[in-house]
Parts: structure tokens; sequence; C-alpha cells
């Protein structure tokens, strides 16, 4: 059977012009460019890693640029008439991370030096706002048309020390100082956009530019980033039906598998099903299931805000809160829900027009299993690559019905990890479970509340439903009685699966499980 030619995927490639000169794969989003265009002069655009900001910041130079050879067949030709060349100036922050102040400062020269020599500037002044301001004047004069500024990742300079008392505010203030010139050049300006991961309130752009509009939560352009479920449907359907024939899935099946792991965000309510771009694209590439955007990058940022808020895996989703909440300024928040969300490791799966709540939680089965790989160093320290293989083999035994084997690998496991603090607490060892769980990819939660009490930890598989109770330096027994004495078995009796009830017992001293008891509900 003939195999159908596809169109390459642009695995690692930014570029707009490049994505068109090697013909691949590019979903449509001009559409999204025109209606940004006539919206506002002055745009900002929050979005997580990885997430089709820098391409969306490439579409856009090539716009105004005029290349209307890059955009045949795509939506912003068939309304564009004119296709008016106007200067660009570009600012990729990306590459400006883990810098001290004095770097930073030569790192923002050397990106001013490459436009000045293009425009002219010979002798360009000391400090770097009032050359961007020289750059942005000397463009428009040159040219005869106003100019357009184009910074993506405007915020990673700050990112990596968003934890640090002491550094965030010296290189927050290099880069307000930097950004200052863009409203007192409002004459000489036709569109400036701007792209990041959060939002940092004491930067200039946010405190004087009062009329930057943030489209970050704007229900028109919920999927400007982002690969829809109907886009992969219309414009990526031939690589979802190569994808299920080389695994000898059906298309749905195939479908279903990619959402279970990719799909989920959404950053406004209504808003379509948005899939992680970078993991989609990899996944059609490879055809091939597997974590993409999490194994690109844990940030360090993210784990470090983890610790100084003590935040327990358990609660990382399933929070209820107002807009102000998670749309917070960075730098002002008083927990880790602002950098959670813009982040990308919660995003909003519900809204109650009546109280104004959105509900918060985990998008995926990439980011939940990549988070608690990231969390666990917590509980076992160094020890996490031993943990990767044991949790492998708990699975094993868990998905052939073994769970006395499965307790025996964690009991011998933890013997052989040193000391962790709070290890002498009930709650240390839930969490703990609850991450290994999370990683087996199993729904679990924990203080589930029933008509009695509060069952421990509940996990669900494809064959069983498992209620948890734990007891420190007591017994299984005593843990099993709880479960029958508060009758926890009968809320779940519909749930049309059997349901398993778990005692276990952890010993404080030798830090580590002492015994278990397992009963099927009758």
């Amino acid at each position: 059977m003939e195999t159908k030619q596809l169109k390459r995927l642009p695995v690692g490639i930014q570029t707009f012009s490049e994505v068109v000169d090697r013909d691949c794969l590019y979903i449509d989003k001009t559409e999204y460019i025109w209606n940004m265009i006539h919206l506002s002069k002055y745009i900002f655009l929050s979005r997580p890693r990885r997430f089709g900001k820098s391409l969306l910041v490439s579409t856009l130079q090539a716009y105004f640029e005029g290349r209307k050879d890059l955009f045949k067949g795509l939506f912003i030709e068939t309304v564009e008439k004119e296709w008016t060349e106007y200067p660009v100036l570009r600012f990729d922050m990306s590459s400006g991370k883990h810098m001290e102040k004095e770097q930073l400062e030569r790192y923002l020269s050397m990106r001013l030096v490459e436009y000045e020599v293009k425009y002219g500037i010979t002798n360009p002044a000391t400090d770097n706002n009032d050359r961007l301001t020289a750059l942005i004047q000397a463009a428009y004069q040159k040219t005869g048309k106003k100019v357009v500024v184009l910074i993506d990742e405007y915020d990673a300079p700050l990112l990596d020390v968003v934890h640090e008392e002491k550094s965030l505010p010296v290189l927050r203030n290099v880069m307000r100082n930097f950004y200052s010139p863009l409203k007192a050049s409002d004459p000489y300006l036709q569109f400036v956009f701007l792209t990041g991961i959060t939002k940092f309130s004491q930067l200039s752009i946010f405190s004087e530019l009062n009329n930057l509009s943030n489209i970050s939560m704007d229900e028109e352009y919920a999927a400007v980033c982002g690969i829809t479920q109907e886009e992969i449907l219309t414009q990526a359907h031939d690589y979802v039906e190569r994808m299920a024939t080389v695994n000898k899935w059906t298309f749905d099946d195939t479908v279903e598998r990619l959402a279970k792991r990719y799909d989920g965000y959404h950053f406004t309510w209504p808003s379509p099903h948005i899939f992680n771009p970078y993991s989609l694209v990899n996944a059609f590439a490879r055809n091939r299931i597997n974590d993409y955007w999490f194994s690109s990058g844990t940030p360090t940022y993210l784990i470090e805000m983890l610790r100084k808020f003590n935040v327990m895996p358990s609660k990382i989703g399933g929070s209820m809160v107002l807009a102000s909440a998670f749309d917070a300024p960075t730098e002002k928040m008083k927990n880790i829900i602002p950098l959670l969300y813009q982040s990308g490791y919660v995003t909003i799966k519900d809204y109650d027009s009546a109280s104004l709540l959105y509900t918060l939680d985990i998008p995926n089965g990439e980011i939940r299993v990549g988070l608690m790989e990231s969390l666990l160093p917590n509980y076992v320290h160094e020890y996490a690559d031993e943990a990767g293989t044991t949790i492998g083999k708990m699975y094993l035994a868990l998905h052939n019905d073994d769970l006395d084997e499965m307790f025996r690998l964690l009991q011998a496991y933890l013997l052989t990890v040193p000391y962790c603090d709070n290890a002498n607490s009930e709650g240390h060892y839930q969490q703990l479970l609850y991450v290994i769980f999370s990683l087996f990819g199993r729904y679990v939660e924990v203080e589930v509340h029933t008509p009695t009490g509060r069952v421990d930890i509940v996990m669900k598989t494809a064959k069983a439903l498992y209620l948890f109770e734990l007891k420190l330096n007591m017994s299984a027994q005593a843990a099993m009685k709880q479960i029958d004495l508060k009758d926890y078995s009968s809320k779940f009796a519909l749930s049309g699966l059997p349901v398993v009830k778990v005692g276990i017992n952890f010993d404080p001293e030798r830090r580590t499980l002492s015994d278990w008891k397992v009963v099927t509900a009758e």
C-alpha cells in the first residue's frame, strides 16, 4: 500500500519563514494576528514555555515586514490588501537567563548593536534605554514608517531569580529601564507586542503603559497559541491517521490517547480544548506518545517556589479561586497559584459565573506525571533514580493485582532511603503515596469526604477502586477497623468497580511500612 507523503513537522523550528520555506506543517493562526493588529497598538500575551509564542512573534515579524509570499494560502492573505513594510525591532529575551546585572546589561547592549548597525547609528548613547529611544527614532527617520517592536519572553531574565529577594529587584530594575522608552516613543510606534510567561507588576511596561491590552484571558484569543482539537482533526488529520496506523490503534483511540496526555489547557472560560503544541508535534514526528514538554526541562524557579511555599503535591490542583488569585503579579503573589497557572502546570477547568470562581487543576497526564517526578526527590532525596525503578516495578505489581508485592517493593525501598524531614508524620507518607500513585498515571485523591469521615487516599484503576487508610505506629488491622467502622466503602458502592480496602501502618523509627492488610469489599 502506498504511503501518503505528508509535510515535514516543524520540530525545533520557531521561525515562520523557515516553516514555510521548508514546507512544514503550519497550523494557521493568521486570523488571530489580523484581529490583534486591529485591536490595540500595545498588546501583551502570557502563555507557558514552548507553547508557540516565539512562532507567533516570528509570524508577526514576517507580516509587518510585508513578506506577502510567505502567507500564500493562509487566512491573512484573503484580507490584507496593502502589505506595507515597516521597520521591525525584535528582541528575544529567552537567552538572557542566569545572568548577573552586568552580564544582562551587556546582553541587552548586544541586541541593540545589531539594529544600530542596520539603521546607521555609529555613536550610541551609554545607557541601554537611551539607545533604544534613539534606535526607534532612527528607524522611523530612515524608513519614513512607524516602528514595530516585538519582545519575546520579556520576563526570561527574571524567572530564575523570582525566588531570590536580593537578585530579583536588581534585575527587574535593569529590565524596567530597558523597556521604559516604549511609552515615550509612542509617536514613532506602529505596533508593540510582548510575550512572556508571568506578569511583573513593577515593570514599567505594566505601570506606565496603561493602554497595554492584556489578551491572555480574552475568549477571542483563547487558541492563539497551542493547537485545538478541531485544528488537529482538520489541519493535522493525516498525522493522527499515520500514528494510528503505525501503532495499530483506531483513529478515535489515537485522538483519545493524545487528549489524555497533551490536552486540557484552557486560558479562559469558555474555551476550546487546547493541546500542548510542542508535545503534539514531537509525538506526530515520532509516532509515539511520550512526555516531551516536561522532559524538555523543568524550570528551577518552579521547584524552588514549590519548596518556598511548602506546597503539598496533593494540593497543586483542584482549587477554586477568583481570577485575581491566579492572574496576580508574580512578585506580589502570596501563594504558588499564579506561578503554577502562568507556567502551565495548572489550568482553568471550570468557571461559576454566579460566584466568579474558577476551578484550576493539572491539565493532563504529561504534566501530572512530570510534576510528581520533580517532587519525588522531596521525599526520597538523591535516591530518586532508584525510586523510579521501584515505582515501575510497583506499577507492574498493581497491574497484576498483586498488592502484597507492590507494598513489599515499597517497604524494601524505603529502608534504603536516609532520614527525611517530617518522616514521623502520617501526612508525609500520605503525600509520598499520592506522588507514587500519580506516577502510575492513575486517578488519585486524598482526604476524600464520606458521610462518616474522610478516606486518606482513593485511587482508581481500570480494574478497581482502592480505599487507603494510613496509620503511624499502630497496625494495619487498626486502619482496616476504621475503614469498616466508618463504612467508607458504602459511598463508592455505585462506582461500577470492585472496592478494595487497604490498611497500612508505617513505622516512624524504621521509616517504612511495617504491615498492611488488603480486603475486597463485599
